[in-house]
């Protein structure tokens, strides 16, 4: 081996490599800057959350008879609401006021076959409360976050802290809740200064030494079950792990299925092939995501293996229908990054290049998840919303056993809107073909924002402005609920429904009349439209809202937005609120801007994606099967007539009947759907007769003249054909 030759290779190597800009800034430049924004920015996170803990009022249930000055030591400093006797069982109440239920004693948690020396922390740690009813009592409470933790004073404790006893006390509370965690401790602390000034009197009035009595025995009880404790340490690293590997097994191979192709000469060849751009991207999509999604299951049984191949036993693990429901979470985050990358790396114009442009991008999707590992941060109705963070979170949730069904639907439904705009924007790629043999394109060709003298908007474009407008509304709604019912409600509506329609119609110059059906509907379908609004309730609310019944909370938020929160407002502006502007506003978006797109994929495929849509938009699991047969009915109606009225009609009828069923009881009581939490079958089965003849009626149905081809059904169909 020549050496010199060797040397003159390297240094051509690094010099050709130093030359480029971009290496430099990701080499030096990136790292400098990434790492300490990233530790600051988590440790302001961090920093805020704890200080966001200690502005809250810890809420605590007190059980047992509690000495008077205790409870005024206990809530001295403002920091804890002390509801006596709150949420406690009656026959758990019962046994404390007749002194029946003493503390339980501690019993060590390690089986007597064990005998491995261990040092008196560990044996303290392992001790537990044998079986009491307090606990799993205690627990229920916590875990439904009806209390922060849970103050047993038991029987005696007052006699004995009057006297000269030491009065017994027990705090219950989860160790998983960074709320419950601060109230315990509060609590210890208020019962420590209470305990040092009672031993001190008793102490003075002895004439004893400091430190003689203890006067107050207390006790921490942890109700978090071991899987929770074991999900508390796996959640603060398995998730970042998991997204984070999951992204790398889609980094290199869409690289070399864009630049990689380019740089061999293969790209050109692939698109003189008889090919359309859909399929190209499609197969291309197809293999880049199996990979993430072989890479994501490897990271997942190699991980669970591992944790519970180095740490056996109870300390920690994790069950293998959890691991299972993480690899099922990945899917659409998966799906996300796959199409990024496919989408990005086109840009590329050989391999190295494809490193360049996808390494930042790299960072940008991975650096979210890191937020998984701070405590405090949990799955909310805000972060089901951010892109990656809620998938790190939805799984974080899954190891805790704390994935509520609402969250983990909003999660999944958000997740997937973000994908299938990624999927969306690499098809957009791949259909400008100067991008594809390394040209340029203007970023207006690009997102398809040119004008391209269309009368109506593109399925693409419907289904991109389904996801900005549901995410954008999701995020000004919560920002609103100071505000009140009413103005979240208008400003939603008109702002992010009705007015971005406009906006988009105007902007890129479609018809309005084409887009949004503006035609007078026949007198049949008029008549449809009053019978199928007025009846499609009852069906929707005595079978479809039986197969997943909802919890009893969403029937009470739905009772208080029909009932706009209580206010005194006459039944009809409950209509124009709850009715009439969700019907126009909604209608002209979902069939009118886009089911004027999705009519283009043919009749059941614009039906049912329109119904889908307008269920995932109430952002519920509970509501989402009546709401899309809602929206199936509805769409129906608008398809059949060519006329959005129809649907202005029907759905108006939909949404204020129920308002005005829930603002007038005694309507209610004399249709009987008040008389348990399902309609009655008899109203369910008269109501979904009037609905079928609706459906007759709407199907001899005249389409209205002059209805363009694009919206006559038949023509529609056969053009699929």
């Amino acid at each position: 081996m020549r050496l010199a030759i060797v040397r003159t290779i390297v240094r051509k190597e690094l010099r050709e490599t130093l030359r480029d800009r971009r290496t430099l800034m990701m080499m030096i430049v990136l790292p400098v800057l990434l790492y300490p924004l990233m530790i600051m920015g988590f440790g302001k996170l961090q920093a805020s959350q704890r200080e966001a803990t200690e502005e809250r009022t810890s809420r605590v249930a007190v059980w047992g008879g509690a000495p008077a000055e205790m409870m005024n030591a206990l809530g001295a400093d403002g920091k804890l609401r002390l509801d006596i006797w709150d949420d406690v069982p009656a026959e758990i109440r019962s046994q404390l006021e007749s002194g029946t239920l003493h503390r339980p004693a501690l019993v060590d948690r390690q089986t007597e076959a064990s005998r491995e020396p261990i040092s008196r922390r560990q044996t303290e740690e392992r001790k537990r409360e044998a079986d009491s009813p307090v606990h799993p009592a205690a627990r229920a409470i916590i875990e439904s976050r009806k209390a922060d933790a849970v103050l047993v004073f038991w029987p005696g404790a007052s006699d004995a802290v009057s006297g000269e006893g030491a009065g017994q006390v027990s705090v219950y509370f989860d160790s998983v809740r960074e709320d419950s965690v601060e109230a315990r401790q509060r609590v210890v602390d208020r019962l420590n200064e209470f305990r040092g000034t009672l031993v001190a009197g008793r102490q003075r009035a002895r004439g004893l030494d400091a430190g003689f009595s203890t006067g107050v025995d207390v006790r921490s009880s942890d109700v978090a079950p071991q899987s929770r404790r074991s999900g508390l340490v796996l959640g603060l690293f398995l998730p970042f792990i998991l997204v984070t590997m999951s992204l790398l097994g889609g980094f290199y191979p869409a690289i070399d299925l864009t630049a990689g192709e380019k740089e061999r000469g293969t790209m050109q060849t692939l698109l003189c092939a008889p090919l359309r751009p859909i399929e190209i991207i499609t197969g291309k999509f197809l293999a880049v995501w199996i990979i993430c999604l072989i890479a994501a299951l490897a990271n997942v049984v190699s991980l669970g293996a591992t944790v519970m191949r180095i740490v056996p036993g109870e300390q920690l693990s994790v069950s293998p229908l959890t691991l299972a429901m993480a690899f099922v979470m990945l899917l659409p985050v998966t799906f996300l990054f796959s199409a990024v990358f496919l989408a990005l790396a086109s840009f590329a114009k050989d391999f190295k290049d494809g490193q360049n442009f996808l390494t930042p991008v790299y960072m940008a999707l991975a650096m979210p998840a890191g937020v998984s590992m701070l405590r405090g941060i949990e799955l909310n109705a805000w972060t089901a919303f951010v892109p990656v963070v809620n998938i790190a979170l939805l799984i974080k949730a899954l190891l805790l056993s704390d994935a509520a069904a609402d969250l983990v639907f909003l999660t999944l439904v958000s997740s997937t809107a973000y994908a299938v705009l990624a999927l969306l924007l690499a098809a957009r790629v791949f259909e400008r073909e100067q991008v594809l043999l390394g040209g340029r394109d203007t970023m207006r060709g690009l997102f398809g924002l040119e004008r391209s003298g269309a009368t109506s908007p593109s399925p693409s474009l419907a289904i991109a402005a389904f996801g900005g407008v549901m995410v954008l509304t999701f995020y000004v709604s919560l920002a609103l609920e100071q505000a009140g019912i009413v103005t979240t409600l208008l400003v939603t509506e008109y702002g992010f429904f009705l007015l971005p329609t406009l906006a988009a119609i105007a902007a890129f110059r479609f018809s309005f009349c084409e887009t949004l059906s503006l035609r007078r509907p026949p007198l049949l379908g008029f008549v449809a439209a009053v019978l199928i609004g007025g009846s499609a309730w009852t069906f929707a609310g005595g079978v479809l809202i039986r197969l997943l019944p909802p919890p009893e909370s969403l029937v009470k938020a739905m009772e208080r937005l029909l009932l706009l929160d209580g206010s005194d407002a006459p039944l009809w502006v409950v209509w124009l609120v709850i009715a009439i502007t969700p019907a126009l506003c909604e209608e002209f978006f979902f069939r009118g801007l886009a089911l004027s797109g999705l009519r283009k994929l043919g009749l059941w495929p614009a039906l049912l994606v329109t119904a889908l849509i307008f269920g995932l938009a109430h952002a519920s699991i509970y509501r989402l099967l009546p709401t899309m047969f809602i929206g199936l009915l509805l769409t129906w109606l608008v398809w059949r007539t060519g006329s959005i009225w129809t649907g202005v009609i029907g759905h108006a009828l939909n949404n204020g009947i129920a308002a005005t069923l829930v603002y007038r009881p005694e309507l209610a009581k004399l249709v009987g759907a008040d008389e348990s939490a399902f309609l009655d079958w008899r109203i369910t089965l008269a109501g979904s007769a009037v609905m079928v003849a609706g459906l007759l009626v709407l199907g001899r149905a005249p389409r209205p003249s002059g209805l363009p081809p694009a919206h006559d059904p038949a023509m529609t169909q056969r053009r699929a054909a």
